[in-house]
């Protein structure tokens, strides 16, 4: 009932104007950089047309490649996000977008198998407190009745970059032998040098908490620094504990189940369809096009989801709803495997997996106090795509590789997925009867 309230209560000019300031001032730079880390991390898909054959890499072996970014993740993402907690997002950020510029950068130096598993490493090292900070960074400045649209709204970068990116990347390759480089050399040196100049654009954009914001008025900073301590005294279903506890906590490793589905989803087609568009004997422009098409519709359509949940006020069913969604996709794909159909299937998944974004994360966020969204976000995120990187990816590679069979390897997916979906359903359900229980407790 709290949500609804927060829905329907009437929004003053002061709101209106506050909440227009913040969103142009953080939200666009914000967008454009995640687009980037997107970019750099899922490139490698459109590089392996290229880079496998000259490195001689098995679809095992490149599948194991991409993985190792979300080991690497998996590891520093809670330290990268407390990190970023104790000198500031203004410092933090810039430092982790020109590190993984650099590295990215690098990836076109690779020589041997080994080199690549090392950067591949590195780049997800470096990256690993980006996703996790900025979620974190919007609960500092975002008011929950604004969350879900504004997360879906910064994650819409996501697919954005894959239909911008795959195109770009085909469209790179073509330059092959340019200035005497192979066209996936070229892809790493002009994608990653983006990273490094936003990164330094970073520190002069970003401002730590709305107290210190020179760009925001005296009355606008007061509204919204009461507007975010109010929730906070209102929070919330995990308090505040140790951050060792908190990574033992059930819920923590429930929600990072639910998110593990979508991240698989999104990752292992980013990584994987590429090559599967060019089983119809495709050239790489056209891979890249026809690539970009099912990223496109989620572009817009997570956009659409996510307003309808902070319309509504409504988390849990936004968010089960689109994890079902992959798991009919794939269901779908063992009628027919098409061009056509494969680029529909493509698009159902990529929808789904979108669009989870921003009701899961505005619900996740909801279920912790703010002494224990940094870790706790962080882990969720590391936990899932931990699971959802390294182990499917992975578990994709070596199932196509000894059957052949795109539809089976997705099979895995499948289950992660309607495990989640169903985890949602009953976390959502006996949290909402336990806050009901209290609060009649509290009241007699």
């Amino acid at each position: 009932m709290r949500q609804q309230t927060l829905q329907q209560a009437p929004v003053s000019e002061l709101e209106q104007t506050t909440m227009r300031r913040v969103i142009w001032r953080i939200l666009p730079f914000l967008v454009v950089s995640y687009l980037v880390s997107i970019i750099d991390r899922g490139n490698i898909g459109m590089a392996a047309l290229q880079m496998n054959e000259d490195l001689g890499l098995s679809k095992a072996a490149f599948g194991f490649a991409s993985s190792l970014y979300f080991v690497a993740y998996f590891l520093f993402e809670v330290p990268s996000n407390l990190a970023m907690q104790k000198v500031g997002a203004r410092l933090w950020i810039p430092r982790i977008m020109i590190s993984w510029g650099i590295i990215s950068m690098c990836m076109a130096l690779v020589e041997s198998s080994t080199s690549l598993y090392v950067l591949r490493f590195l780049l997800g090292a470096a990256e690993a407190g980006f996703f996790p900070g900025v979620v974190l960074y919007l609960t500092w400045w975002i008011p929950a009745r604004y969350r879900a649209r504004i997360i879906a709204s910064f994650m819409v970068a996501i697919p954005l970059a894959n239909f911008i990116g795959s195109p770009l990347s085909g469209l790179i390759l073509t330059l092959d032998g340019a200035l005497g480089l192979r066209g996936w050399h070229l892809l790493f040196i002009l994608e990653g040098l983006p990273a490094v100049l936003l990164g330094i654009t970073a520190y002069f954009v970003l401002s730590n908490r709305p107290h210190e914001a020179r760009w925001l008025k005296p009355d606008q900073k007061a509204w919204l620094e009461q507007t975010l301590q109010a929730e906070r005294e209102q929070q919330k279903k995990i308090a505040p504990i140790s951050t060792w506890q908190l990574l033992k906590h059930k819920h923590i490793w429930l929600m990072a189940l639910i998110y593990s589905g979508a991240s698989a989803a999104g990752t292992t087609l980013s990584v994987w369809s590429p090559q599967l568009l060019k089983t119809f004997h495709l050239d790489n422009m056209t891979t890249g096009l026809l690539n970009a098409i099912p990223y496109g519709l989620a572009s817009v359509l997570m956009i659409v989801w996510g307003r309808s949940s902070d319309r509504t006020g409504e988390r849990r069913w936004h968010t089960a709803l689109t994890l079902f969604m992959i798991v009919g996709g794939i269901c779908a794909a063992f009628i027919t495997l098409s061009l056509p159909a494969t680029i529909v299937i493509m698009s159902l998944i990529l929808v789904g997996a979108y669009s989870m974004k921003g009701p899961f994360w505005a619900l996740a966020s909801s279920w912790m106090s703010s002494s224990s969204a940094a870790a706790g976000l962080a882990a969720i995120g590391a936990i899932a795509n931990l699971i959802g990187g390294a182990v499917m990816v992975n578990a994709y590679g070596i199932i196509n590789e000894k059957t052949g069979n795109h539809t089976l390897a997705l099979l895995p997916l499948a289950a992660l997925c309607l495990a989640g979906g169903i985890a949602v359903v009953i976390m959502g359900r006996n949290l909402t009867q336990h806050s009901a229980n209290e609060k009649g407790v509290t009241s007699s």
